[in-house]
């Protein structure tokens, strides 16, 4: 597998972009939308502006590749999802850290946006796997997951510490290069809809 790069993905309802400073007040705006959103991350965008720094200094981190989801319709920032657990020599990659303003749930964002994401990872990058993982009281997640095509693998017990002292159970999930044309088919499908 080769190691992904931060590049644009541009897809019919989304464009997936790296992120930058120019992506601050869009993902405040959205951030804003609903506090709750950030209940289940280690990282609360929600806070305002004295969050920001702290959260993109995270997402630019060498070890993942972050993006902010953008609106195609109206060009605005609506989201961010990133890669993680990248590991080339093993063939995987984790899709994660991911969430949508309340205003564009539901919609083909998070549709395209993985469609985007599990396209690069198999088709380009040559991934046997990619992993989606999120915390076990986020059931809104996990139904999205699921909707995604992605297997129920477990849970990781005691999985992580929350910023709060919490600690979380992780439900992890995952989609396989033989079981991916499946699960593109059925995200085209949808989008098509």
């Amino acid at each position: 597998m080769q190691t992904p790069q931060p590049i644009i993905l541009a897809g019919r309802f989304v464009r997936l972009e790296p992120i930058e400073e120019r992506h601050r007040d869009d993902l405040l705006a959205a951030a804003a939308q609903d506090p709750a959103t950030f209940r289940y991350m280690s990282a609360d965008l929600s806070a305002g502006v004295s969050a920001w720094p702290g959260y993109l200094a995270d997402a630019l981190r060498p070890e993942f590749v972050a993006w902010v989801t953008v609106d195609a319709a109206t060009g605005r920032a609506v989201g961010s999802t990133r890669f993680g657990d990248i590991a080339p020599e093993h063939g995987r990659v984790e899709i994660g850290w991911t969430w949508i303003a309340p205003s564009h749930r539901r919609t083909a964002v998070n549709s395209d946006a993985k469609l985007l994401q599990l396209t690069y990872a198999f088709d380009e990058l040559g991934a046997t796997r990619v992993a989606l993982k999120t915390d076990a009281r986020n059931l809104r997640s996990q139904a999205a997951i699921e909707r995604l095509g992605a297997l129920r693998e477990g849970v990781l017990r005691h999985h992580i510490r929350m910023p709060d002292g919490f600690l979380r159970d992780t439900v992890y999930y995952s989609i396989l290069a033989d079981e991916w044309p499946a699960v593109r088919a059925q995200l085209e499908e949808r989008l098509a809809r």
